[in-house]
């Protein structure tokens, strides 16, 4: 047996400790963040009137990534862009730029999450550390990842998905197991820093546990398709109106404004605020009881049109929203239980919008029990198989096509 090089052995301890300091920034970022969103949150619910404000918010964060935030407007995206093709450090300034322009978004009742504000920050932050400890390329890579991990895994109290997500999320297809330490030591720091500066993270009620039979193994199957079908179209109308408002509305500071004003008068009309924000209320409630029919339809569309329009914050609260809610909603036409379902489409239309299947697996069984995991499972890989190549970051790489589980052989 051959022994491992000192040198190699000195440089992989140095990247789990490194990892551990990202992963303690990390969890201060998140946590400053969190607790102010809960303030935010909390002002914006008791006063209704903050909504129609949202024109003037939307001015504010164009104006804000307009004056200070060109070169970190592409927020995720750029993070996973400099993994992939390494040109230059991710300004710092990324972190207090969406962190701001999340809260105002919060604020004035835009529907949008969280953790694309933690990545953002998480991997902005994290690049700082190459250029102080003198890494090389592939090292800078790890510590991006590494911070991706720390931002999501604090977040949303998942440690364990937050480091699997940090090696799935790159590259649909493939994981990078060679990075699991560095991602795992960033995420449980971070999640342990977050909660011991005072953070709670929401508490679900246990789901109703299904038989285990052949029909309900069929109506997981089916739930999947209908998940994977609604990821697949929430990312395509979110790039859709993304789109629509950069051809339409030549300024960047006015294409908030706009759509704004036009959630706003949709707010409006139909008379509830039940769509804006995160939607933790509605979340909760629907693993507890039935809920309406539409939930789901009504938080995708918000939610499109609020981050379509240039609003920032993150996608996948919304989507644990619309996938919770949607399964829900199958309960009158699938033979599994309510609050079942609800699990599954909180993962599944996740996994199906981020091509991140086992991290979202992952994520249920730390949030809801372990007992699940089968049928949450089956949701999300058949969720991930249907929802098509054009999910929420569209800067990811295939390693296999999604085409390509379908064949006898895969491409190499």
């Amino acid at each position: 047996m051959i022994s491992p090089h000192p040198k190699k052995l000195v440089s992989y301890f140095q990247g789990i400790l490194i990892s551990g300091l990202i992963g303690i920034c990390c969890g201060v970022a998140s946590a400053t963040f969190l607790l102010l969103l809960e303030k935010v949150t909390f002002f914006r619910e008791q006063q209704n009137w903050m909504l129609w404000f949202l024109p003037l918010g939307g001015a504010g964060v164009g104006l804000l990534y307009h004056t200070l935030g060109k070169t970190v407007e592409r927020g995720s995206h750029l993070i996973i862009d400099e993994f992939h093709d390494p040109k230059k450090i991710v300004p710092l300034r990324m972190t207090p730029l969406v962190l701001l322009g999340t809260l105002l978004t919060h604020l004035v009742g835009g529907s949008a999450g969280r953790e694309g504000t933690a990545i953002q920050m998480g991997g902005s932050i994290a690049d700082q550390f190459p250029g102080i400890f003198k890494l090389n390329r592939d090292q800078r890579r790890v510590m991006l990842m590494a911070g991706m991990s720390g931002g999501f895994g604090s977040v949303f109290g998942v440690p364990f998905a937050g480091a699997i997500f940090g090696l799935e999320v790159l590259f649909i297809g493939r994981l990078q197991w060679w990075a699991v330490l560095e991602c795992l030591s960033a995420s449980l720091i971070a999640d342990l820093v977050t909660r011991s500066l005072g953070v709670h993270h929401t508490d679900y009620a246990r789901p109703i546990l299904p038989d285990f039979n052949l029909i309900n193994i069929a109506s997981a199957v089916v739930a999947g398709v209908l998940f994977g079908l609604t990821a697949r179209f929430f990312s395509v109308l979110s790039h859709k109106i993304g789109d629509f408002f950069r051809v339409k509305i030549a300024s960047p500071v006015l294409r908030p404004v706009v759509g704004g004003a036009l959630i706003a008068v949709l707010f409006w009309v139909i008379q509830t605020d039940r769509y804006a924000g995160l939607g933790i209320p509605v979340l909760v409630d629907s693993f507890k009881t039935t809920l309406p029919l539409y939930d789901w339809l009504a938080k995708l569309s918000f939610t499109a049109l609020t981050l379509g329009s240039g609003f920032k914050g993150g996608e996948v609260t919304p989507l644990l929203f619309i996938g919770a809610t949607l399964g829900n909603a199958l309960h009158t036409v699938l033979s599994l239980p309510f609050s079942s379902l609800a699990v599954m489409g909180f993962a599944a239309v996740f996994a199906g919008a981020a091509n991140t299947p086992l991290a979202c697996t992952v994520m249920a069984a730390e949030l809801f029990g372990p007992e699940l995991t089968f049928f949450v499972g089956i949701a999300c890989y058949v969720s991930f198989l249907c929802s098509g190549h054009n999910g929420i970051y569209h800067t990811q790489r295939f390693r296999v096509t999604k085409t390509s589980y379908f064949n006898s052989q895969a491409p190499h």
